[in-house]
């Protein structure tokens, strides 16, 4: 996947979460589902896994850890309203992440994306399967949106 087609794809995914976040409120975000995490768990989820992206490109974290943790893979649901982060505060987090990560990508270079990462990947591979993650849970957010009273947003 070229620099290009990441670039792009990342700001198809920004824009896929804001239509579909777009008039749910904070109590319509923490409603459980019977099975599976609240769409404020998973957009906070979403945010979270962004520090990875940012790490790929040798950016600061959007969250300290410990501002992450809630909404790490395996961590407790969120049951109760108040008990994450206000669905706005996230979405402006998201949004300053989209910013340095373009602004990243905007320095690197197709052989930056051959470069190693980790112990068996590259940068252009790991960016690319957390693209795929982003995408997945965007998709969960899209359903929860439905789950909680509105129509869909991508039609």
């Amino acid at each position: 996947m070229s620099v290009t087609t990441l670039s792009r794809m990342y700001g198809i995914n920004q824009h896929a979460l804001h239509v579909n976040v777009k008039g749910v409120t904070n109590e319509e975000a923490w409603f459980q589902p019977p099975s599976g995490n609240c769409m404020n768990w998973v957009v906070g989820h979403i945010v979270a896994s962004r520090n990875g992206v940012l790490a790929a490109l040798g950016e600061q974290p959007i969250w300290p850890k410990e501002e992450a943790k809630t909404y790490a893979r395996h961590s407790a649901p969120i049951t109760a309203p108040g008990t994450g982060k206000p669905l706005d505060q996230m979405l402006g987090d998201f949004d300053r992440a989209q910013e340095r990560i373009q602004a990243a990508l905007g320095r690197l270079t197709e052989a930056d994306l051959a470069k190693p990462f980790g112990d068996d990947d590259t940068v252009g591979g790991w960016l690319h399967f957390l693209q795929f993650h982003e995408a997945y849970h965007i998709g969960q957010v899209a359903l929860l949106r439905r789950i909680v009273g509105h129509e869909g947003a991508i039609k």
